[in-house]
């Protein structure tokens, strides 16, 4: 018999049964990520039968965070992210701290060090980029006001959390794990700094920002000549394939640089060169050509959450569970919502943030996995971040759905109100009514597109 490989295994397991249990969903009047979910559940390591590959599941799913990241890109220019700065940079460090603070206390409560604890805090502190984006992009949001604050915000949060992963190690000692050693450049610079006081860690610091602040400015200068210009010089050889090849190289290739030499995620990487190629005139074919490959590794994302789930963890520590819960739900919103308003915004556009930052992922389960790798954290407090990752993932559609019910009763109540009524009760046949229903989803659109686009160029 033919070798069965490890990547057509996982591709068969997990396209197969996501298509399979999100119809489930479907006809049960579910969210599609439940059925993803569960699909990851079943070919899971903690659920008899067939067991997939949990590291290459991993690193598919990277793949559709990268083409995610890198879509919103395209429908953002550099003036837009930093007309959100004043509320995003703040407001996101503030959500942060607040999170932080009651996982903190929690993990103190349950008995873990303060290293464990304050890992733990962090980990449910930050939303997941892909779950964040899918429901913006279900609902036509991202280039709306409220969409590009809570686009911002998550950039934020993706910056501190990759500073905290470049921290930890060197701290990991003092956080109560093993200790690691400080890497030779900060070693370096600690010593030509030493007269000044800087040790190793503050050097870890230092290199750190000065990496980010080298890759954006290497992008906002070189990049958003260099890009463009690219796709141009593609364009004119006339072949869709190769155009094609010439988006997803740049979106990979800059994702895959930005953390090889800067030290920056590949979620961040990718949302740069999805920023800088927004300035050229063939973004929305760029757009339109890695859609498909987009929502089908998105999928992936939600299979390797659900094969991390570990049902036992809900009988062994329900109360810390549901503690967890509690944080990532409500916790993370009620801040992220006091602190819009604070800012002056509007109700409707800080409920639409605080649903937006109700839940975790990816970054969540790389922190806390590191955390057990070093000896800081339990494998406890793994399980219930993963928990409370998949449990936060299920409710999101949820409170976006009571959102979309409030937008379409004021909708109504406009209506009612604004409509000239005749004595019969009718209303008047020169009363155009508004339409309220919920748009289109992304794959829907997609599927109307022309299998042919226009030509490029």
């Amino acid at each position: 018999m033919p070798h069965e490989t490890p990547l057509i295994s996982i591709l068969v397991a997990g396209f197969g049964l996501a298509f399979l249990f999100g119809l489930l969903a479907q006809r049960l009047k579910l969210p599609l990520i439940a059925g993803y979910l569960l699909a990851g559940v079943v070919i899971g390591p903690f659920t008899p039968g067939y067991v997939a590959d949990m590291g290459l599941a991993t690193e598919l799913a990277e793949l559709g965070v990268i083409l995610l990241m890198f879509g919103v890109g395209l429908h953002f220019s550099p003036r837009d992210l930093m007309a959100v700065k004043a509320i995003a940079v703040p407001g996101a460090l503030g959500q942060i701290a607040v999170a932080t603070i009651f996982g903190t206390a929690m993990g103190w409560f349950l008995g873990w060090g303060l290293g464990a604890a304050l890992i733990f805090g962090l980990a449910l502190s930050v939303a997941s980029t892909v779950v964040l984006l899918r429901a913006l992009q279900d609902r036509d949001l991202v280039t709306t006001d409220k969409g590009r604050v809570a686009v911002g915000w998550l950039i934020v949060e993706d910056l501190v959390m990759v500073l905290s992963l470049v921290l930890i190690p060197p701290l990991a000692g003092l956080l109560g794990g093993t200790a690691m050693p400080v890497a030779e450049e900060a070693e370096a610079v600690a010593e030509v700094t030493s007269t000044i006081g800087m040790g190793p860690i503050a050097a870890t610091v230092l290199i750190t920002l000065a990496k980010a602040a080298a890759f954006v400015a290497l992008m906002l200068v070189v990049g958003q000549r260099v890009i463009p210009w690219v796709l141009h010089l593609v364009s004119q050889t006339r072949s869709r394939e190769l155009f094609r090849l010439a988006v997803l190289a740049i979106a990979l290739g800059v994702a895959y640089g930005a953390t090889h030499f800067f030290g920056v995620s590949f979620a961040l990487g990718a949302f740069f060169a999805g920023m800088v190629m927004s300035s050229s005139t063939l973004s929305q074919q760029a757009m339109r050509e890695t859609l498909p490959l987009r929502d089908a590794f998105a999928v992936l994302f939600f299979v390797s959450v659900g094969m991390l789930f570990n049902p036992g963890v809900i009988l062994a520590s329900p109360l810390a569970l549901i503690g967890t819960v509690v944080i990532i739900l409500f916790v993370k919103s009620v801040a992220a919502y006091y602190i819009v308003r604070a800012f002056g915004r509007s109700h409707d556009q800080a409920l639409t943030i605080a649903a937006s930052l109700a839940q975790i992922g990816e970054f969540s389960f790389i922190l806390i996995s590191m955390g057990v790798t070093l000896d800081i954290v339990p494998t406890e407090a793994r399980d219930l971040v993963v928990a409370g990752a998949m449990l936060s993932i299920l409710a999101n559609p949820l409170l976006f759905h009571l959102l979309d019910r409030r937008e379409a009763r004021k909708a109504e109540a406009l209506r009612s109100t604004s409509s000239p009524h005749r004595e019969d009760g009718e209303t008047s046949d020169n009363v155009i009514e508004e339409q309220t229903a919920r748009p289109a989803d992304p794959s829907t659109v997609s599927a109307a597109l022309p299998s042919t686009p226009p030509p490029v160029g």
